[in-house]
């Protein structure tokens, strides 16, 4: 199916469309839609596509899959798992024109959006209006509201706030066929039939291609405190995490980084670090929110005396919004700071947070058996640790043959600990050889059928989630 001449559809793909669609074949244009930030993996589309509306993107899927080529959705291409990637060529069908925050709902509460608009831009939009959108990436300045509903994506707020799928009430979908459904309702409640909306929020763009949402807010609690601990020992700041929980605590952010990760933030930014105490090896970034000033001090009066049991050092509480974006900007670049140093692959992992300090272990014992050091740092609060395993020191050989087998045996021992394998990133193209550790032969052929019954064909993101499947 995929083995064709690429010149072959792609004339017939432009006397169909030419002067009617955005599109382009030029080489840079395609170089820009073959990349994400997953490693260094590189698939070239035929054709790159722009589609303005849904019916546009209709008439798209409805040509490819008559002609039988795939169609890869994409969109700010700043994934970890190659989602994004066309590995089998074919078009890329973007969401840069799908770009307009279509209505902002302040009766009920909602926003209507395509799925180009930029996460920090919609936050900001609503936050003008006095509401909240809480799911933020890192990458929240450049990633797009379609490919965090395609990954269910979560980010530091997600402890209190809950990942992308918590967000959704209602989308508009474009299936393969070119047929456009809406999977739900935009109400709060909804019991009518199954929840197409869920289904389509995490399945990475393999069972339809999304041109509308209809996402819940919530009243923005304007007020927040923050605060970095330090921790003489790793295990310790891992431990606390659930200990916190125990307490009574909520934070609206709580944040893992192991000494390595702050050290490459730092250096990345140019910042001294002499500003770091000796013999730390970690520190946790806690944030509370609060629609008053006056609430924040009763939340902290709960965390700080588990900092004290769990031998945490004296925080350093930010006192202003300038340091608070300091410090929060030290958290999000850690994966950017990382990539700086020398190549490295991300694992996604997650575990019931009372694992935590069991799951960093096995990270480092596991390091230490294979010969790979590991930069680790993650949303503490929901259990998800990601573990940025660096090639400095390794020869190609050993980062290609032996690797894969350790991240095997480190995601076999997520799995022992009640976690999968991957908790906002998705699984792509990269993670894949990994799926029969968390499901069973059963679940992943249910998974495939479901595929199946969306995209018959297998054209929609090919070759995606599923392990050893040429096709679907």
């Amino acid at each position: 199916m995929f083995g064709r001449m690429p010149e072959l559809w792609i004339n017939k793909f432009q006397d169909a469309f030419a002067g009617s669609l955005e599109f382009s074949c030029e080489l840079e244009d395609c170089k820009r839609m073959a990349s994400d930030h997953t490693e260094d993996l590189v698939f070239l589309p035929g054709v790159v596509v722009h589609p303005r509306n849904a019916a546009e993107v209709s008439k798209v899927m409805a040509w490819a899959n008559a002609h039988e080529v795939p169609v890869t959705p994409a969109g700010a291409m700043t994934g970890l798992s190659g989602g994004a990637l066309p590995v089998h060529g074919g078009i890329s069908l973007t969401t840069k024109r799908l770009n307009r925050i279509i209505d902002i709902d302040e009766l009920n509460h909602q926003v209507v959006v395509e799925p180009g608009v930029i996460v920090q831009s919609m936050q900001e939009a609503v936050q003008e209006k006095g509401l909240f959108y809480a799911v933020d990436p890192a990458s929240r300045g450049t990633c797009t509201i379609g490919g965090n509903l395609a990954e269910n994506s979560g980010g530091p707020r997600a402890v209190k706030y809950g990942v992308t799928k918590d967000w959704v009430l209602n989308l508009e979908v474009v299936l393969m066929n070119g047929e456009i459904i809406e999977t739900g309702a935009d109400t709060l409640k909804n019991s009518t039939g199954y929840n197409l909306t869920a289904l389509m929020v995490g399945s990475e763009g393999t069972l339809g291609f999304i041109t509308r949402a209809t996402l819940k807010l919530l009243p923005w609690p304007r007020h927040t405190a923050l605060m970095l601990v330090p921790f003489a020992h790793a295990a310790q700041a891992c431990k606390t995490v659930a200990s916190l929980f125990v307490a009574g605590a909520q934070p609206s952010a709580l944040e893992f980084m192991e000494r390595s990760a702050i050290e490459l933030a730092m250096l990345h930014e140019g910042q001294s670090l002499d500003e770091l105490q000796e013999g730390i090896e970690a520190h946790l970034l806690i944030e509370v929110d609060a629609f008053r000033s006056e609430d924040l001090m009763p939340q902290l009066e709960r965390i700080y005396p588990v900092i004290q049991e769990q031998g945490g050092s004296e925080p350093l509480f930010a006192e202003d919004e300038v340091t608070k974006d300091k410090l929060w900007r030290l958290r999000r670049i850690v994966g950017e700071a990382v990539k700086s140093k020398c190549p490295y692959k991300e694992e996604d992992t997650v575990v019931p947070r009372g694992k935590l300090p069991e799951l960093l272990q096995a990270v480092k014992q596991i390091g230490a058996e294979f010969g790979f050091e590991s930069v680790c740092y993650g949303h503490a609060g929901d259990g998800n640790l990601h573990v940025n395993i660096l090639k400095e020191g390794l020869t190609d050989d050993v980062w290609e043959d032996q690797l894969p087998f350790a991240i095997r045996k480190l995601f076999q021992k997520v799995i022992e600990l009640g976690g999968t394998i991957s908790g906002e990133h998705g699984i792509g193209w990269v993670q894949k050889p990994y799926m029969d550790l968390a499901f069973s032969h059963q679940a992943l052929d249910l998974q495939r059928q479901i595929k199946a019954v969306f995209d018959p064909k297998g054209l929609l993101n090919p070759s995606k989630i599923w392990p050893n499947d040429s096709k679907i």
